[in-house]
Parts: C-alpha cells; sequence; structure tokens
C-alpha cells in the first residue's frame, strides 16, 4: 500500500486561506501601484519628463517598475506625504484663527444695544431713534454707522 499525500491546497479551508492571502496581495499590489502614480504627480521636484518616464515604466513593467520606484524614492514618499499633511493642517489652523479673530471684532448686539443706550444716556440719540436703531439690532441688521462712529437714523442725526 502506497499512503497518499495530501498537499495543502487539497484542504477546504487551507484553499480557502491561500484565497485570501492572495486576494489580500492583489488589493494591496493595486493600493501601492495606485500610491505610486498619486506621489510621482504630487512630486514638485521632478520634472514632467521624469514623470513621464517613471508612469511609463509604472505602466509598462509594473511589478518592475514599482518595485525600482519603491527602492529609488521609497524613503521621501513619505516625508512628501508628511509635508504635505503639515502643510494642509497649517492652512486649516490659519483658516480657524482668522475666522476666530474675524468673529471677535465684530460687535455683538448686546455691544450695539449698550452703546446705543450710552448714547441716549449723553442726549446724542433721542428715545424715538434709541427705539428704531434697538428694533434694527435686534431684528440682525443693526444701525448703521457714519464713519465718525455716530449712528446714522431716519432724521438724519
Amino acid at each position: 500500500m502506497s499512503p497518499q499525500t495530501y498537499l495543502a491546497y487539497d484542504y477546504p479551508l487551507m484553499s480557502a486561506f491561500w484565497t485570501m492571502l492572495w486576494f489580500f496581495l492583489w488589493i494591496l499590489w493595486f493600493i501601492l501601484l495606485f500610491r505610486v502614480v498619486v506621489d510621482v504627480f504630487r512630486d514638485d521636484t521632478l520634472s514632467g519628463w521624469a514623470k513621464a518616464g517613471w508612469l511609463l515604466f509604472v505602466v509598462v513593467l509594473p511589478f518592475l517598475g514599482v518595485l525600482v520606484y519603491v527602492i529609488a524614492r521609497g524613503r521621501t514618499m513619505g516625508t512628501r506625504e508628511m509635508d504635505r499633511a503639515r502643510v494642509q493642517q497649517e492652512a486649516f489652523d490659519s483658516y480657524i484663527r482668522r475666522t476666530v479673530e474675524g468673529g471677535a471684532n465684530r460687535p455683538t448686539g448686546v455691544d450695539e444695544l449698550a452703546r446705543l443706550s450710552e448714547m441716549r444716556a449723553r442726549g446724542d440719540i433721542t428715545d424715538e431713534e434709541f427705539t428704531r436703531a434697538k428694533a434694527l439690532v435686534l431684528s440682525d441688521h443693526g444701525p448703521a454707522e457714519r464713519p465718525g462712529g455716530a449712528v446714522t437714523t431716519a432724521s438724519g442725526r
């Protein structure tokens, strides 16, 4: 009698494992290929001809092209990605700072009402003008200001 030899792919569970492994490696390969193509396009240090050469190399001989690209320029791929992320974060932080500072300098409705109240107490505006200006502030339109800081009302004072 001769003993039967079983290979790994004779078992259904091992066959499923190998299929999943190859599928995972196939997906990993495409992710790496797309990362290389994106890195070629985003790299500002490469000339147009160098970009065309790398892309041609990666498209014509994909496995060898990606392998050579990762060996030749792989170390700086991460650096370029980190620099890009840092620039985006700084731009976002700058936008947030500008937005917050711009909102802090604008007077709120409460500030406008307090200023109107002070103007009425000093006698700069009448009660009727105060009432109209207060209605404008409460309706979020606010009183229009003259260059000198005086409130423009219907009577023109």
